[in-house]
């Protein structure tokens, strides 16, 4: 299985993701030609050799106008002694990038220029982009996630936000190449390293705000990340939201044998080498943290556990299923089981409670081994038919959704296996 490990344990920005993941990318010369053939008015992307702490990587230079990106965090030492709403010595305004970008531009300037970028003005640049659809899908997806984070934050609906500095023409630079160079790896399993936030406080257009910012935070909920002493904001909304799209898992890195290693090089210097690094390799099957709740039940009608199965497979559970025992007493019972992801163990064992007589649930935190699925469509006499894949650990299989073929069947008075055969055998 080509496995993809991105390592964020010094944070992660949309161009430290993007610089890594073009170290590994298979057509280096093609991504930045195509990416300054974009249309992106002013906008031009430039690999440039950078080093952090001693290690050589690549910075993932992106101007507007010829402009540079320029990065302020907010001393700690310093808030109670100056206010913020003064301008800095050289007579501008520093207006920060919720998408990890930050430019200094004259107040006029910076009012004008950065805050009328609404969702629908993204999506229609992105449209008008030469690009696959599925890069286009994509960097919309990981827009969307940044606009419903910042919808709650500032109690606004989706129609109604207006990006700053996210919705500049450098931070779709940076969405749209990590997009079209996951496209182009084409890796099978994503999986991330819990993600380092960084610490203290850091300048939005809205004011001084701890770190990580109230956005970051929200995309990240579910995610696991951790803070610590470096100071400074080292995971962006933009870069939160690209992991939370592309991420199939997060945890350690698995066993794997890697090809290629990239590194991408923040604008900070910090103690430790401000960095992304991606692990492109072969692992051997890929494995994802599950919890399994259990519990038993001996006073319940089976239309009573039934409707429990219905609620919990409603609200997110991968798996529900039970088994007959024998209780205390010589009692006949249900043992009552739950397949979820972690983060939804809390909500489903509240289910379990509201919807079973059950007094008490058995929790167990385990990890399963997942073939790579992926679910195709294919044209047939009979109707569309969608085709269910998987792949991994040197098993590839397919199987036709059950639901389209007793749809076929009974509509044509077939049997299942001769609605099968014929789609598995018609060109």
């Amino acid at each position: 299985m080509k496995t993809l490990y991105l390592e964020c344990n010094m944070g992660a920005a949309g161009d430290m993701l993007m610089a890594a993941l073009w170290e590994i990318c298979p057509d280096r010369e093609g991504f930045l030609t195509k990416m300054n053939s974009l249309g992106l008015v002013g906008v031009q992307i430039a690999a440039e050799d950078a080093e952090k702490c001693g290690i050589r990587g690549t910075h993932m230079r992106v101007t507007v106008h010829g402009e540079d990106e320029v990065s302020q965090d907010v001393d700690t030492a310093r808030m109670e002694m100056h206010s913020y709403e003064e301008a800095p010595e050289d007579g501008r305004h520093h207006h920060e990038a919720e998408g990890g970008h930050h430019h200094h531009h004259d107040a006029e300037e910076g009012h004008h220029h950065h805050h009328h970028a609404s969702m629908e003005d993204i999506t229609q640049l992105i449209q008008t982009m030469p690009l696959s659809d599925k890069v286009k899908t994509d960097a919309q997806a990981v827009y969307t996630i940044i606009a419903e984070a910042e919808s709650q934050v500032h109690g606004t609906p989706v129609s109604q936000i207006h990006f700053h500095e996210v919705g500049t023409l450098d931070a779709v630079a940076d969405v749209v190449g990590v997009c079209l160079l996951m496209d182009m790896i084409g890796a099978d399993h994503v999986i991330v390293s819990p993600v380092h936030v960084g610490c203290g406080f850091v300048r939005c257009i809205h004011g001084i705000l701890p770190v990580p910012a109230p956005a970051t935070a929200l995309i990240l909920n579910g995610i696991p990340t951790y803070g610590g002493k470096v100071q400074g904001e080292l995971c962006t909304p933009t870069g939160a939201a690209l992991l939370k799209h592309f991420a199939n898992a997060f945890g350690d890195r698995p066993m794997m044998a890697c090809h290629a290693i990239g590194y991408g090089m923040g604008q900070k210097d910090f103690e430790r080498a401000n960095c992304v690094r991606a692990f492109l390799g072969d692992s051997q099957g890929a494995r994802e943290e599950i919890v399994k709740l259990e519990c038993n039940l001996d006073d319940m009608t089976g239309e009573a556990v039934a409707f429990a199965c219905e609620q919990l497979f409603a609200n997110g559970a991968r798996d529900v299923y039970t088994q007959s025992i024998g209780m205390k007493k010589s009692r006949p019972g249900i043992l009552l089981s739950v397949i979820c992801m972690p983060e939804m163990a809390d909500k489903l064992a509240q289910i379990m409670m509201k919807h079973t007589t059950t007094l008490g649930i058995r929790r167990q935190d385990m990890s399963r081994y997942v073939l790579e699925r992926t679910m195709e469509e294919k044209q047939t006499l009979y109707g569309t038919m969608h085709i269910k894949k998987a792949s991994g650990m040197g098993i590839s299989r397919e199987k036709i959704e059950y639901e389209d073929l007793a749809a076929a069947a009974r509509s044509h008075d077939l049997s299942l296996d001769e609605v099968r055969h014929f789609v598995e055998n018609e060109d």
